[in-house]
């Protein structure tokens, strides 16, 4: 099992995560990481909280812990802040 440095790891993921929100095959052919590698990968996101929507889901099919998990993670955020922070992750502030 090949081991991948963590600065690859997170530039692997930030092609599968909003904005970008690549879907897996796509980021396997191009990186040559197995899709299982990367389905392990964004599952480790989720668990610590970071708000991941599952394959090629629209922010309204989110699960109720992705959209909860957004709520809290903005909920000290400016207008401004709000505002750039939903432009990064390709959402909207509805």
């Amino acid at each position: 099992m090949p081991r991948y440095s963590e600065e690859r790891k997170a530039a692997t993921l930030k092609k599968l995560l909003p904005p970008q929100s690549r879907s897996v095959n796509s980021v396997a052919d191009e990186d040559g990481i197995s899709p299982q590698t990367l389905y392990h990968w964004l599952k480790q996101c989720r668990e610590p909280g970071v708000a991941v929507p599952g394959h090629q889901k629209q922010a309204d099919q989110w699960s109720a812990e992705d959209k909860l998990a957004i709520v809290i993670e903005t909920a000290g955020l400016s207008e401004a802040e709000l505002s750039a922070y939903c432009r990064e992750k390709g959402l909207f502030t509805e």
